[in-house]
């Protein structure tokens, strides 16, 4: 029974990743916003879900809107820094991420968070959504978004939306199945995983004769087989070192032999009691493994304590879902929109030659997750500063819009987008930059009394870009930091002269060591400390480091990478045997030493 009605300007439902960013946003653009999550952590993938070494958009270009200032805020508010893991470089103690995401959204008074409630049904006026209704209560608003994990309101209003695989027929995918077969029926999503997170207790037992960590039982339908070789190649350091956070904790979220878990996921949307079981069973899943972690690698290892808010700390609030229910939209997303242009290394920012309607950026690999099975996609790798990262692409606003519904958005992984494009556009910083688009749009649908497809998307373009608060790209350039003076014009002037966006994904514009050290690149090289050494060039974009100074790192050789342009830039051109004095971070995990700053001599 319904015992109050809440009535709102904007309501987001579900405080994950893209709801929680569209929330903040709408109510920074000043909208009366209600955010309704299922869980007391906000921020989904990056805090509830546990996955706190978040890939994709890592180059400092691609470090912009509230992805750029949760960045920011992380580095303030770690002990012990970001540097951490080699999967990804930015690794942190995920309540730190959701302190975080509580702070932004307590300073905001017109947006009001409820916690521990989750959709039951949906109002609908025609062709019109206006309301969703909850287990007391009811909100009603004038755009509504859907930032669930799973896509739960497209289902309840009966929005047409798609689930499983697209034939290549479809729309020509690369990689897509000519037929249907017996992977498309076995796993008709990419596989979920229930993170668990396990700490270094130490080598006690060796002085003491009892073992540092409790033992970690094992869950029903235990199968060491399944797990066996899970770190062969890798070796069992380099294993924990992948996810590996602060204070001596892992992130266990690996997909060799591991804990991703695809058995019958069509539950996830058959039933509220099905969804359930395929939870406990990929729950028990990761405990499995970690018993397993265990056991193979000695009792000094153990689930973590004190992480999660509830009874069983080291396992996530809630699975990381890597594919939802998605929309079918104005647009859809395809493998093509996210490749690189023939010659390039950038994807198309728009969908024809006359109009560019993106609204957010990623640069991850199309990275897809089916346990056993290696299938293989067409290649979006480049090599930049000194590794290998992502082809950048954009996400279209019509994307976020369906087909035949109004007063409606959606806002997490359930875009309009091929089951394909999916393992490049889910990833965590572009979730964010869609939802704080979709918030965006959403106050701004309030201000002009419109619908969303009616929205002037050069007008949304333009508030992201202005924003006051977290200014977001929308074109990506590799050479076009947000602390640039000249970082709006050349935004601008892609978007105003689509022809002429470089498909190298550099914008002709001075180097940024022609300029002083602006106060951003203080704070980095601040935040660094100074290595002098040899300099050796192994093969294009693979450079090594020797160290001769400080001497307790002397005769250390360590792989050189950046995230910022300039440093790449005079990698690509550093005489190979040169002596060299750098400012950056030393990663053990990955050992590499992060580069910030760079002289020779």
């Amino acid at each position: 029974m319904v015992h109050q009605t809440y009535t709102s300007d904007v309501l987001v439902v579900g405080g994950g990743t893209g709801g929680t960013t569209a929330a903040i946003q709408a109510a920074r653009r000043g909208a009366k916003t209600i955010l309704v999550s299922e869980f007391p952590w906000l921020g989904g993938m990056l805090t509830a879900a546990g996955v706190s070494a978040p890939d994709g958009n890592e180059l400092e270009a691609f470090q912009t809107g509230l992805w750029g200032a949760f960045l920011q805020e992380l580095r303030q508010r770690q002990p012990g820094g970001l540097d951490n893991s080699w999967v990804s470089f930015f690794s942190y103690d995920p309540q730190i991420g959701a302190e975080i995401f509580a702070d932004w959204v307590q300073e905001l008074p017109n947006l009001h968070w409820i916690s521990g409630q989750v959709p039951i049904d949906v109002y609908r006026q025609g062709d019109s959504i206006s309301g969703v209704r909850f287990a007391d209560f009811a909100v009603t608003a004038k755009i509504i978004l859907d930032g669930t994990e799973l896509g739960d309101l497209l289902a309840l209003a009966e929005i047409p939306h798609r689930w499983g695989w697209e034939l290549q027929s479809e729309w020509g995918e690369p990689s897509a199945p000519v037929d249907f077969n017996s992977l498309t029926k076995r796993y008709p999503v990419q596989a979920p995983t229930y993170v668990v997170i396990m700490q270094d207790f130490g080598d006690a037992m060796s002085t003491t004769g009892i073992a540092a960590a409790p033992e970690i039982l094992a869950a029903p339908n235990y199968n060491p087989s399944q797990f066996t070789g899970a770190w062969d190649g890798y070796g069992a350091e380099t294993f924990l070192n992948y996810g590996r956070l602060p204070s001596g904790r892992f992130m266990i979220n690996w997909p060799i032999c591991g804990n991703d878990y695809g058995q019958r996921l069509e539950r996830l949307i058959e039933s509220d009691v099905s969804r359930g079981e395929f939870i406990q069973e990929s729950r028990w899943h990761s405990q499995n493994f970690a018993h397993f972690i265990q056991n193979q690698l000695g009792r000094r290892y153990g689930l973590a304590e004190k992480v999660f808010p509830h009874a069983s700390t080291a396992f996530a609030l809630h699975p990381y879902y890597r594919e939802s229910r998605r929309l079918v939209g104005l647009t859809t997303v395809r493998e093509q929109d996210i490749l690189a242009i023939a010659g390039g290394r950038v994807a198309s920012i728009f969908n024809d030659a006359r109009f560019c309607d993106a609204i957010a950026i990623g640069n991850y690999t199309n990275d897809h997750h089916y346990p056993d099975v290696q299938f293989p996609l067409q290649p979006k790798s480049i090599c930049w500063g000194g590794r290998w990262t992502g082809t950048p692409f954009t996400i279209p606003y019509s994307s976020l819009i369906p087909a035949t519904t109004d007063g409606f958005l959606v806002c997490e992984k359930n875009i309009s987008v091929s089951h394909i494009a999916n393992g490049a556009t889910r990833l965590q910083p572009v979730v964010m930059g869609i939802g704080q688009a979709a918030g965006m749009a959403a106050a701004m649908c309030v201000e002009l009394n419109c619908q969303p497809r009616d929205l002037p998307v050069r007008a949304l373009q333009t508030a992201l870009l202005a924003d006051n608060r977290s200014k977001t790209a929308i074109i990506p350039l590799f050479n076009l930091p947000p602390n640039r003076s000249d970082w709006l014009h050349w935004q601008v002037y892609y978007l105003d002269n689509l022809q002429a966006y470089p498909v190298s994904g550099d914008c002709p514009c001075p180097s940024e060591n022609e300029y002083p050290d602006s106060t951003f690149d203080k704070a980095l090289i601040g935040e660094s400390n100074c290595f002098k050494g040899i300099f050796s060039r192994l093969e294009q974009q693979e450079y090594r480091f020797t160290v001769t100074a400080p001497a307790a790192y002397q005769g250390q050789n360590w792989q050189l990478v950046t995230l910022r342009s300039h440093i790449d830039k005079q990698l690509r051109t550093c005489p190979h045997q040169q002596l060299v004095t750098l400012w950056g971070r030393h990663n053990h995990s990955g050992n590499w030493l992060l580069v910030e700053h760079l002289t020779g001599g």
